[in-house]
Order: C-alpha cells, then structure tokens, then sequence
C-alpha cells in the first residue's frame, strides 16, 4: 500500500480528535460496534495473536454491575456513557495461534510461560485497543478511554472463572463537545524521539 490518507481523514483520526467525557443522547448501534470491531482486528500483533477481549457495558443492569468498580469521578459519566467498553485481555490467546498463524507452531512458545503469556497478552491486547479508539473515531464515535476503576473487581463481577483479564475502560458515544477540556500539551519531536 503506498496510498496517503486525505487531510480529513488524519484531522478526523488524530488532528481534531478528542477524548470525550460527555455523549449526546443518541444510542450507538451493535452494527456500528461490530464495524468498529471488524476495523481494529486488523491491525498487526506478534504472530497475529489478537489477544484483545471487549464487552461492551449498555444494559442498566450492566452499568449497575459495573457501578461500584469504578472510580468516585467516573461513575457519573460512566452511567451516562451509551457505551461503556470493558477492555481486556485474554490469558489463552495462545490456544488460537494454531488458526491465527498457522506459519509456525506459536503456541508452543507460550505453554507453561506466564511471563511471556502475561507480557504478550496485555501489551498486544493494549495495540488493539488503541486500534480499535481509532476505528470508533473513523465512524463518528467519540471515546473517553479511562483507567480509576478496580480491576479485581471488574474482574470478579464479569470474568469470573475465564481467562480474560480487564485492562482498561472506554466510554463511547458520539461525543458531546460542550464537555470537553481545552486540548492539553503534547510533546514535540525532539522531546520525545532520538534518531540515531
């Protein structure tokens, strides 16, 4: 591929993009969602491991399961979020590299290595989510991506007994620009890249 992205596209995914704390009252579609999803997964990872886990908090009943995990200054917006993405990782991945990279025998690298499960799932899982925030922004979706929540917790009320583990939270909607903070500082170049 040797085809640059239009302006928009780069003002839509990075330039005028925005972490949102506050949704306009319009629900976000399972179609949307999935396209999103579709998008993300096709993003690279070691050996195609695609460890990275999402559900996606919508129900009452849900929110209120999710409520007394979170941080006192994020139950507000959570509650009032459409979506509330539970970003997570899964310990097995490597049960599916069989199917996802049939290249080599992958999953023997894993077995019996926790370490290496622990390192690769959680940084692999943590790649894909970042894909996926840019996938809800390439469809209009605005995301509040947050940690101040208790995992063990979160991990107890929604995962209990599997392998997935949470990393994060992602509150999604289409955003509200009447909540957002003034855009914070970033680094230039030369403070945060060396070429050598």
């Amino acid at each position: 591929m040797t085809a640059i992205v239009e302006d928009q596209a780069l003002d839509v995914l990075f330039r005028q993009a925005r972490t949102y704390s506050k949704f306009l009252p319009r629900p976000v579609p399972d179609e949307v969602l999935r396209q999103a999803w579709d998008l993300a997964k096709m993003g690279p990872t070691s050996a195609n491991c695609l460890p990275a886990r999402l559900v996606f908090v919508r129900s009452q009943a849900a929110k209120q399961r999710l409520k007394p995990a979170l941080a006192p200054g994020n139950v507000e917006k959570t509650m009032a979020a459409p979506v509330t993405a539970i970003v997570a990782y899964d310990q097995a991945f490597h049960e599916l590299l069989p199917r996802l990279f049939p290249h080599a025998d992958a999953r023997s690298w894993f077995v019996g290595n926790e370490k290496l499960i622990e390192s690769t799932a959680f940084r692999n899982g943590t790649l894909q989510s970042a894909y996926f925030i840019l996938a809800c922004r390439a469809l209009g979706l605005g995301c509040g991506p947050m940690s101040g929540f208790d995992n063990g917790m979160v991990d107890a009320t929604f995962f209990a007994g599997g392998n997935w583990r949470s990393n994060f939270l992602i509150n999604i909607g289409y955003g509200d620009p009447t909540g957002l903070f003034p855009r914070g500082p970033r680094l230039d170049f030369a403070e945060a890249c060396r070429v050598e």
